[in-house]
């Protein structure tokens, strides 16, 4: 059913996308809140029906319930048939009832029965459901119910019977039903003239157990306004796909409201299944509070007080200020049904009840509600009114039922109806749906909106206090620029200095990943560098050395083999230790360029000057400087190598051992055989001093010389240039003039279309505000209005810029209904007369 909106709402959803606009027009704005979740709530309000889901698990009653609501006996319900069947009921005017029935697929079939032949523990059925594979399966489930002694005394017993109904109603509604697909019938197609008819089939056990979905449109009050009720499978049905059907609805955007059926009064405790549910109903924003609790089978706790102490601890603790009922459905339902019943007709059980009772062997069966029935009436449950019925031990269930009917009457039907609460919940589901849902959904709506108005409307605030504050003349506009250079000045040197200090101090700390990175390659260079002149060492080189370097002599003393190869190692290093820092410096330098090129203090140098005031030229020469001192400082690092280590010659070490047995090595001959037979020990003996050396560089004394250089070279020409900076205020002011000009022009066009824009944007605000507060104010929602902007008088206007845009922390709600609501559309006389003054 389509429901219209009054006539102050009609236009709704164009209203709110208005503010919404705005709110994304607002660069500051935009990404400050979450829109979707207005959008919830605007397509909830405006939703042309409003889906209540029963949901809970198989056997708790829902299909009950939906029946005792409508007081209409259209969805089927037996206690342990779990059928995957989803229902859905909606209004039509009397003529126009009628019922769609949407068919299992054979494929779904299968796996219904096999899940129930895995609960049985019987054999499954083959791939393909013949018939006589179908009556084995059919015998075996009436065998379990014989064993069990009726389909109603045992949970396996209505197992069989459930699936002894599955079978029926594929073997009756074959025709019906394709391989893979959902065939959908009208009721016509099944000659059906009426809902009555209809349901009376889709309500069958058997053909029930074969529907996957029913659409009911009936006419009931209840369903006006488009009200849709939805019955669920359970969500521990034994076809898990099933149960997956009702969680995928719990999350449906769809949903509008739950009435979440427990059977916490039967069991005493809420089963994991329930938990999740609860917590999957939790989840789905857009039903928010609408959740109804519903405890049935509430007649349990009237037999048994531990029950009854365990419900109300469960509802204590979990349940507190929630919505909840206490229902039993089976005797609610079925006693509103018996006040048409008569003695005539056995109160029922002829008409009512005539399906249920059919046992085997033509013996009579009870049904559930006259077992329940008894139950109520020989209990202490009436104890204290006037009913005094009897229960005798020697009289049928049927029997006992019949005459108690035929001695308290009606009377005792409506005392049990109001036992049952199904009238408090009839009464209090009808409340709300008739009287409570449609204001609380615009609340909701204009609640989400009312954040986001008082943001908008403070940002219109700010741009107009921003706006006001500008000069409004080019002579004027040009001075107040004009004073502003020297501070511009300041700011500009002092971010060039601290941006230099950071970069410095990041070198220091080990920040600086990139700077790492690079010394960390000149520190692997020198190791592998040592380790190719060791591994390439020739003593013939050195040792030749040495005679050239004495031409009287013949021979050379180990010594000299030794002083040439420190002075050829030394001096190799040297040469790599300052490719590498070259290197170092060299890029850290290119970076602080760059960076410095793209930050917004070297812009600004540049707006302001025209130049960026020699600012790269002097970090030139800095890196030069730098690049100089960081050269030499390697210079003496690697000339120091040509020492011996201090503790070379020292006695008891492995360094003196060696130098000792190379020394008695080369000792046997004169000629080069013997110094040429002593290279491997002589190469050892390099390494043994100069390993620790290259460590001591690598890992500590350049790494200082590197930090101090930068931090000696940098920081000074930081504060220097930035004290230069702020001098150049008469250069700045002259260049500036000219630049000016152009620029106030440009800024006062701009301030001046800004100022047109921020009209028409609060024009656009105030006709969607007013026109949703007129909806509002319909619903008599009168403290839900929104805040307009034409509530400000233009002669208090800068006074009440200070308090409007920032309220006292915990009075944002008591400001927003402070501001008197202008409902009307046609214009707002103070404003335009800021705005006028403004232009």
């Amino acid at each position: 059913m389509s429901v219209k909106l009054l006539p102050q709402c009609e236009n709704l959803k164009e209203q709110v996308e208005t503010i919404l606009q705005l709110w994304h027009q607002d660069p500051i704005l935009q990404g400050k809140q979450d829109t979707t979740r207005i959008q919830s709530s605007l397509s909830k309000a405006i939703s042309p029906t409003f889906e209540i889901v029963f949901a809970g698990a198989f056997s708790a009653g829902k299909s009950m319930l939906i029946n005792a609501l409508l007081e209409r006996e259209l969805l089927y319900s037996a206690e342990g048939h779990a059928t995957g069947t989803e229902c859905y009921i909606a209004y039509a005017e009397p003529s126009e009832e009628r019922v769609v029935l949407t068919f299992l697929s054979e494929h779904q079939v299968r796996e219904q029965i096999t899940a129930f032949c895995t609960r049985l523990n019987l054999l499954s059925p083959p791939a393909q459901l013949e018939n006589a594979a179908l009556k084995s399966l059919k015998e075996q489930t009436e065998t379990i119910i014989q064993q069990e002694g009726g389909k109603s005394k045992s949970e396996r017993a209505k197992q069989a019977d459930a699936l002894g109904l599955l079978i029926e109603g594929f073997q009756q509604n074959r025709a019906s039903i394709h391989p893979t697909e959902n065939k959908i019938f009208s009721m016509e197609q099944f000659n059906f003239s009426n809902l009555k008819e209809a349901a009376s089939f889709a309500r069958r056990g058997a053909n029930s157990a074969v529907l996957r979905k029913v659409e009911y449109y009936c006419h009931h009050p209840l369903l006006k306004d488009g009200n849709v009720i939805v019955d669920t499978p359970g969500i521990d049905a034994p076809v898990k796909a099933d149960a997956e059907r009702t969680y995928q609805k719990i999350a449906d955007p769809d949903t509008s409201a739950v009435i979440c059926v427990l059977k916490s009064a039967a069991t005493g405790e809420l089963t994991q299944e329930e938990t999740d549910l609860i917590e999957h109903i939790q989840a789905n924003a857009s039903i928010r509070d609408r959740v109804f609790y519903v405890f049935n089978r509430i007649d349990e706790t009237w037999y048994n007080a531990q029950l009854r102490q365990r419900l109300d601890s469960i509802i204590n603790q979990q349940f507190r200020q929630l919505r909840i009922f206490k229902t039993s459905g089976l005797l609610g339902f079925y006693g509103s049904q018996l006040k048409t019943t008569t003695p005539e007709d056995r109160f029922g059980l002829d008409t009512i009840f005539a399906e249920s009772i059919k046992g085997l062997g033509g013996e009579e069966e009870t049904p559930q509600f006259v077992s329940e029935f008894n139950k109520y009436c020989g209990s202490g449950k009436l104890v204290g009114s006037i009913f005094r019925p009897s229960i005798h031990g020697y009289e049928t269930p049927l029997d006992n039922y019949v005459r108690i009917l035929r001695e308290w009457g009606k009377p005792l039907i409506e005392h049990m109806i109001k036992d049952s609460g199904i009238e408090e919940f009839r009464l209090g589901i009808t409340r709300y749906l008739t009287e409570e849902k449609r204001p609380q959904l615009f609340s909701a709506l204009a609640n989400d909106l009312q954040p986001l108005c008082i943001e908008l409307r403070k940002s219109y605030l700010d741009l107009y206090r921003d706006l006001d504050s500008k000069p409004r003349e080019v002579e004027g506009m040009i001075a107040h620029e004009l004073m502003l250079i020297n501070q511009e000045l300041t700011n500009i040197g002092r971010e060039f200095n601290e941006h230099i200090q950071i970069m410095v101090n990041e070198v220091i700390d080990g920040t600086d990943k990139e700077f790492e990175a690079d010394f960390r390659k000149l520190q692997s260079k020198m190791v592998r560098r040592l380790d190719e002149l060791l591994d390439t060492f020739s003593v013939d080189d050195v040792y030749s050395r040495a005679i050239r370097s004495h031409p009287r002599n013949s021979t050379a003393p180990l010594l000299a083999v030794l002083v040439e190869a420190f002075y050829y190692l030394s001096n190799e290093l040297e040469d790599i230790l300052v490719e590498s820092a070259n290197t170092v410096v060299e890029s850290f330098f290119r970076r602080l360029n760059d960076r410095v090129r793209n930050s917004n203090y070297y812009k600004q140098l540049f707006r302001l000057l025209g130049s960026d005031n020699d600012l790269e030229r002097k970090l030139l020469l800095v890196e030069e400087i730098t690049r100089n001192s960081l050269i030499n400082g390697a210079r003496k690092e690697c000339d120091r190598y040509v020492r011996e280590s201090p503790r070379f010659y020292d006695e008891g070490t492995f360094s003196i051992y060696q130098f000792r047995e190379v020394l008695r090595q080369t000792s046997q001959s004169y000629d080069i055989s013997a110094i040429r037979d002593a290279e491997a020990a002589i190469r050892q003996l390099l390494k043994l001093d100069f390993e620790p050396k290259i460590n001591q560089t690598v890992r500590s004394n350049f790494r200082q010389e590197t930090n101090n250089t930068l931090k000696t070279q940098l920081l000074p020409i930081a504060k220097q240039v930035a004290d230069e900076i702020l001098q150049r205020y008469p250069e700045a002011k002259q260049f500036m003039e000219e630049t000016l000009k152009k620029e106030a022009k440009e800024k006062i066009a701009l301030n001046e279309q800004r100022l047109k824009e921020l009209e028409m944007n609060i024009d656009r605000y105030n006709q969607a505000v007013s026109a949703i507060n007129l909806c509002l104010q319909a619903l008599g929602l009168n403290r839900e209005m929104l805040p307009m902007m034409g509530s400000l008088e233009s002669s208090s206007f800068k006074g009440t810029i200070e308090t409007l845009v920032s309220p006292p922390e915990g009075e944002m709600n008591q400001t927003v209904d402070s501001v008197p609501v202008d409902l009307g559309t046609e214009s707002f006389p103070e404003l335009d007369g800021i705005l006028d003054d403004l232009r």
